[in-house]
Order: C-alpha cells, then structure tokens, then sequence
C-alpha cells in the first residue's frame, strides 16, 4: 500500500454515485471518478413492463405511509392521554424563579 493510499479517504457521493479521493490533512479532493453509464434500454417492451411495476411499487409506498401517518395520530393520541393523567396525578407546584434563589 502506497502512502497516498494511506491516508486518504474514499467518498461515494449520495446524489450521484461519483467516487472522490480526499486528502484529510489538506482538505482537498484529490481525485474525482465519474459514476458508470446506466444502460440504455433498447428493448420498448421491457422498459414498458418496468414502468408498470414502478407505478405498483409507488402506490405500495404511498399505502404504507398512508398507514404511518394513521398509525402516528394514534401514537400522539395515546401519549397526550397518558402525560394528561400523569399531570392530573402530581401536585401543582411554583416554578422557582432566579429572584427566589437569592
């Protein structure tokens, strides 16, 4: 292992997918790799087939959180009815103030 190799960092860029080599110690990118070609689709048919599916897997995500966001109004309901009964249950008591230390 070479010492260039050694102390640097390799990144994948989330958006992209590029791959950068970064010097920690000067803070610089010292080499950038451009992510691979996505294939094209040459055959209609397939890329029809996959459109289809995309549009399945979309409705399924839009389902689940549907069920999140239901699931959520319950959780916020159940904690707000536990925290009123806790504060029902403790006594009432002054807040101290800066002045009451003194």
């Amino acid at each position: 292992m070479s010492e260039e190799a050694k102390f640097t960092i390799e990144v994948i860029c989330p958006c992209c997918q590029a791959r950068l080599i970064v010097d920690p110690e000067r803070g610089a990118v010292l080499r950038h790799e451009l992510p691979p070609k996505e294939a094209i689709v040459t055959d209609l048919r397939a890329a029809v087939e996959e459109l289809k599916g995309e549009a399945g897997r979309r409705e399924a995500r839009f389902k689940e959180s549907m069920e999140a966001e239901k699931e959520k109004g319950k959780l916020l309901e159940r904690k707000f009815t536990e925290l009123l009964k806790k504060a029902k249950d403790e006594p009432i008591a002054r807040p101290i103030r800066d002045i009451d230390l003194d």
